[in-house]
């Protein structure tokens, strides 16, 4: 297999939120008053869409529950970070839908997403793991491991749920890039949605004639058996939210919670005398770092009186999950990182009936990943320092571009 580098694209004047983090794991200082207030207004870069923001941690978590709240792409003032037209507001799965139509369609794409399949795809996933470890210590250091080994892991693991050939990764990765880079153009973000579209449409009639042993044969052959009906657009979101999803969100959570555990060498050490801490690493990780701080989109169905405000029937809404993970009153010290932390309450992968269905997925993805990677490259560190490294402000899925890391070279031996 082979990962094509992502070059950082020109950063764009920050005039409008999103605004930019002085460091990945901090709040942006902009934040400051919209803390303070709870719900706030802001003008999306991109859109030029007007919207309320939430930031309170039991804010976020009540709108969130609120079935005055709508997670559809449909609606006119949803809060896209760019101008889409009507056609171009892909439904991206079940997470755009709502009320009865979510359930029923959530429940279907559940059969292949539970602990008991997560937890028989272990040994694989420790083997792709374990096989790109191998590959990265071949390589003559510094090397990006982003590119060669964060991004890499779980475009393997989701290529070979949907039974996609390892020389199709590259066109995932592009248009992964493109669709949640957070810097594509309008034109750039159609054009990907309609190759990608055309990709799953070609790999559905592919599966159909020809199943195999993948995720999408078998929640064909699942649907049939259980006696659920299925239609070719239940397939078609639950395909693309994986392509689209599944891998970029895991692997700017390598990179980023690998950074963190090198800058923050007491809770490495830590880790390192107590394997069992994997867990609870995990859950303090996930929530410093928030990859999906603005991935939570909604738009209120009726007007919705919340933390002294009125947000008005038609109004977009964003809930930040990263200042809601800095609450004080649910997580004492928040800024520091503290992985026997371990607390589950973070938003890190949403809340309520949108909550992430593949957090089981990633979650093992993440152990298996932090207890492998220090123990077979013990000198791990940057080879560039922290500061330095290009981020992805602005992005839908938080990130880094790259990560130039280096070792002893005797642990290649």
């Amino acid at each position: 297999m082979t990962t094509s580098a992502v070059e950082p694209p020109e950063q764009a004047d920050e005039k409008t939120f999103p605004y930019p983090r002085k460091c990945p794991f901090s709040v942006p200082d902009e934040y400051a008053g919209m803390i303070e207030d709870d719900v706030s207004q802001v003008t999306l870069d991109g859109s030029g869409l007007r919207v309320w923001t939430v930031t309170g941690y039991r804010t976020i978590r009540e709108l969130l529950t609120d079935p005055r709240v709508s997670a559809s792409r449909r609606h006119a003032n949803f809060p896209f970070y760019f101008i889409a037209p009507p056609e171009f507001r892909t439904e991206t799965s079940f997470i755009g839908y709502d009320g009865a139509e979510h359930t029923t369609t959530r429940r279907k794409a559940a059969l292949t997403f539970t602990n008991r399949q997560v937890q028989r795809l272990r040994p694989r996933i420790e083997e792709i793991v374990e096989d790109h470890l191998d590959r990265m210590l071949a390589m003559t250091p510094p090397v990006d491991m982003h590119r060669v080994f964060s991004l890499g892991v779980p475009m393997t693991v989701i290529c070979e749920l949907l039974g996609i050939p390892q020389d199709e990764h590259d066109f995932f990765i592009k248009h992964g890039t493109a669709l949640l880079g957070g810097h594509s153009t309008p034109e750039e973000r159609q054009l990907a949605i309609v190759e990608v579209n055309a990709y799953v449409e070609k790999l559905i009639r592919i599966k159909e004639q020809e199943p195999g042993d993948d995720l999408l044969s078998r929640a064909m052959a699942d649907y049939r058996d259980s006696g659920e009906e299925y239609t070719d657009r239940d397939l078609f979101n639950m395909v693309r939210l994986l392509m689209n999803g599944g891998h970029e969100t895991t692997a700017s959570q390598i990179s980023l919670g690998t950074a963190c555990l090198l800058e923050n060498p007491d809770q490495l050490a830590l880790l390192r005398a107590d394997p069992s801490l994997v867990k609870p690493a995990v859950e303090e990780l996930v929530r410093i770092a928030t990859i999906g701080d603005t991935a939570i989109p909604r738009v209120a169905l009726e007007d919705i009186e919340i933390g002294g405000r009125t947000i008005r029937k038609g109004d977009g809404i964003l809930c930040l999950g990263l200042a809601g993970n800095r609450d004080p009153e649910v997580f004492p010290e928040p800024d520091k990182v503290l992985i026997s932390r371990g607390s589950r309450k973070h938003l890190g992968f949403g809340h309520g009936v949108h909550h992430c269905i593949g957090a089981d997925l990633a979650r093992v993805e993440l152990e298996i990943v932090w207890s492998r990677l220090f123990e077979r490259i013990p000198t791990l560190r940057l080879a560039t320092p922290f500061q330095d490294i290009p981020r992805k402000e602005g992005a839908v899925i938080y990130g880094l571009w790259e990560l130039p890391v280096t070792w002893d070279t005797e642990d290649s031996e």
